[in-house]
């Protein structure tokens, strides 16, 4: 019978090492447990910054999970794992116009915000769209006594209001294309001891309700956060917080008793809990050396693939373990300290640097376990260029997904460019507009044009028939996309747009764009038949 080292090592054997493994039902299993845990009914989000892994996303979406994004990679993720937009919410401070702007054209509504001028921008943004913005207040609240875990908020810090400044200017909170549905706590992390954990929560829910009563702050929807730790790149099992729902359930009664029955929803957020354990590298050792003392295993992977901050002393000591029991051969050889180094060329580059293992050679394969969270989408992937790892999604014992990320170098054009004057307002895409019935082709284009488009923004064709007022933006049009669209619109019609039309008001809409395709196609040719 298979074991589960054969599985990776057959992995390895069809995708190359280094090799990230996530199995999928490790992923449902913390899903399940941690709702188990929390009081019911509550929603959960999962923040994409944990992994956006769309497969993992798109898995947890399966399961019930609502998605969390801090930024349009994360959005794009979410969006391309199959999340409605209207369902996500955007948080994390430091928002800037251009990814509002592309997340309301999106069609999301939701978002919390961490000041006052991360509130007037978002409301900005939302009303250039004729839309508005749902945003909960994230709170900077003192913590409670005996916490656990890394702390978020409670000091000087850039997440989320100071109280005493909501008091002295709630006036500002009336801002223009924003409506206060709620409030966001987030003050801790990785806590491993529920005590310490419900002492955060519930101080979080005393907190909500006390500006509700005083300050007169709507409470449609509180967001309490997270903290639910997991363990990472160590041996080691999730906490499962059994208490928790009881003693939680009991603060939300007595101090917010219409939660029950969603007045207000309750909402936590989790991403290392959710994807950590599901998710483990697979590596090899490439050569072992002693130098002056020491003993050195070089691996084919370091902290461009795991724990970039590692070097700096940002992260706990990782553990590699080796997939196959030791050979008989090197039975009798003991356990040996070696450093676990990586193959860039900066001395930082170490994985562990006190770690046992038995006989370590040359073409062994060792497995750093815990990593689904703040795995390869938190290292240095582009420092000296080396490949990503491949992501391989098992379930049930079988590989369903294999995909590999890459760094791309691409042409991008000046700002003054993209961001035309005269280019047109996207249109709100969150509900049909009067032009939704009529077909394409009644605005001259052909099935070639209509083919380009949906074959390059797969948003696009997933609404049906291509709309002349459809936001190409909000669709996906990148630069890479854009790019792709100007090569085979102008081999298809045989022509060359120039410089001058390469502007933000040129890609706004399919009717826009199709203005200066058929113009040029006239030029050339003369006008269709």
């Amino acid at each position: 019978m298979a074991t589960d080292s054969d599985l990776v090592e057959g992995l390895v054997e069809q995708y190359g090492s280094p090799l990230y493994v996530y199995d999928l039902a490790r992923l449902r299993s913390a899903l399940e447990d941690l709702r188990t845990a929390l009081p019911q009914p509550s929603r959960i989000y999962y923040s994409l910054k944990a992994n956006p892994h769309p497969g993992l996303v798109a898995e947890l979406r399966r399961g019930g999970a609502r998605a969390e994004v801090t930024s349009r990679g994360e959005l794009a993720a979410a969006l391309e794992a199959g999340h409605p937009a209207a369902e996500l919410m955007y948080s994390g401070p430091g928002k800037v116009p251009a990814e509002l702007d592309e997340a309301i054209a999106a069609g999301m509504r939701t978002f919390s915000t961490e000041s006052f001028g991360d509130l007037e921008r978002i409301g900005a943004a939302a009303a250039a769209h004729g839309v508005v913005a749902d945003c909960v207040l994230r709170i900077n609240a003192a913590g409670a006594p005996g916490q656990g875990g890394l702390r978020m908020t409670g000091g000087p810090s850039q997440f989320g209001f100071d109280l005493d400044g909501l008091a002295r200017e709630r006036a500002r909170l009336l801002a223009e294309g924003t409506r206060i549905v709620g409030m966001h706590f987030f003050p801790l992390t990785n806590a491993r001891d529920e005590e310490g954990l419900h002492a955060e929560l519930a101080n979080s829910v005393r907190t909500a309700a006390r500006l509700r009563d005083e300050l007169g702050i709507p409470l449609q929807l509180l967001d309490l956060g997270g903290g639910f730790a997991a363990p990472y790149a160590t041996p080691g099992e999730r906490p499962v917080y059994r208490g928790l729902r009881t003693s939680l359930t009991a603060v939300l009664d007595e101090h917010l008793p219409g939660w029950r029955d969603g007045d207000p929803v309750i909402a936590f957020e989790s991403g290392r809990y959710l994807v950590g354990d599901s998710g483990r590298l697979v590596t090899t050792v490439t050569d072992v050396k002693h130098s002056k003392g020491s003993d050195y295993a070089v691996l084919d992977s370091g902290i461009n693939h795991l724990g970039g901050l590692s070097g700096l002393g940002r992260l706990l000591p990782l553990s590699a373990q080796p997939l196959s029991p030791v050979p008989d051969d090197r039975a009798d050889e003991g356990p040996t300290t070696v450093t676990l180094a990586g193959p860039l060329c900066t001395p930082a580059d170490i994985l562990a640097r006190v770690a046992e293992l038995p006989g370590v050679r040359p073409g062994d394969r060792l497995v750093f376990p815990h990593v689904g969270a703040y795995g390869l989408s938190a290292s240095l992937l582009g420092f000296l260029g080396h490949p990503a790892p491949a992501e391989v999604l098992v379930d049930g014992g079988k590989a369903v997904s294999a995909t590999r990320l890459a760094l791309q170098r691409h042409t991008v054009a000046p700002l003054a460019d993209l961001q035309s004057k005269d280019s047109p307002a996207m249109p709100d895409t969150s509900a049909p507009t009067a032009t939704d019935t009529t077909t394409s082709t009644a605005h001259g284009w052909d099935e070639e044009y209509e083919s380009v488009l949906h074959d390059v923004l797969p948003r696009l064709a997933a609404k049906g028939p291509l709309l002349p007022d459809s936001s190409l933006k909000a669709a996906g049009l990148d630069s890479m996309a854009m790019v792709e669209v100007l090569v085979r619109v102008e081999s298809a019609y045989g022509i060359s747009i120039p410089d001058s039309e390469l502007v933000a008001a040129t890609f706004a809409t399919p009717a826009s764009l199709w203005h200066v395709v058929s113009t040029l196609r006239e030029q050339a040719v003369g006008p269709a038949a």
